[in-house]
């Protein structure tokens, strides 16, 4: 009966260390500076590279159209295909709070929203060009659905692609993070589109 006290006392005091650890931990922390919270953006913000800025630079236009193409097929009203355009509000809804995100993380690391990366149209991974935006806008309701489709799985294979890229050589976490979430959604997105594509 002693020994397992003993054991019981032990295993609460190493708890109440490693708590205090902790708790001191995070003391430390936010008393290290006048301005906690300035120094710790100055340091998120440095932690990036070259990638980051171009993934960043690169997923907002794509993002941007998606969200342009999704837009086109809701305006065109009730004949769209119900399933096609529920899918369109999902990808607005996904892709609207990460462009915000991009935008505020090349803020941060003082690079442009713009640069030669996001100059690049339908040359970058996955971009429709200007005629494949036609198409869509001038396609009826009912061929909408089906045009759409076709247009956004090429689209998302090329935000995968960029996405994967990030995952193996960028270095800002949050950066990473993002990256491997759009691979995981859109790859996902992409096997229900092919399959909404069969049964149309």
């Amino acid at each position: 009966m002693h020994t397992t006290t003993t054991t019981t006392t032990r295993t609460l005091a190493i708890a109440a260390a490693l708590t205090l650890g902790l708790a001191l931990a995070g003391c430390s922390t936010s008393n290290s500076g006048s301005d906690a919270g300035a120094s710790s953006s100055t340091s998120a913000a440095s932690a990036h590279n070259d990638q980051d800025v171009m993934f960043a630079q690169m997923m907002l236009p794509h993002h941007k159209q998606a969200v342009e193409m999704s837009d086109m097929l809701l305006a065109k009203g009730s004949g769209v295909d119900s399933d096609v355009a529920a899918l369109a509000k999902q990808i607005k809804a996904e892709q609207s709070p990460e462009m915000k995100q991009l935008t505020s993380w090349l803020k941060g690391w003082g690079e442009p929203a713009d640069s030669e990366h996001s100059g690049m149209g339908h040359s970058m991974s996955g971009m429709m060009s200007d005629s494949d935006m036609s198409d869509l806008d001038q396609a009826s309701a009912k061929d909408a659905g089906k045009l759409y489709l076709e247009q956004m799985i090429q689209h998302h294979k090329g935000a995968v692609d960029m996405a994967k890229t990030e995952v193996d050589k960028g270095k800002n976490t949050d950066a990473v993070a993002m990256a491997k979430s759009i691979v995981s959604s859109q790859t996902e997105q992409i096997t229900q589109m092919q399959d909404m594509l069969a049964s149309l």
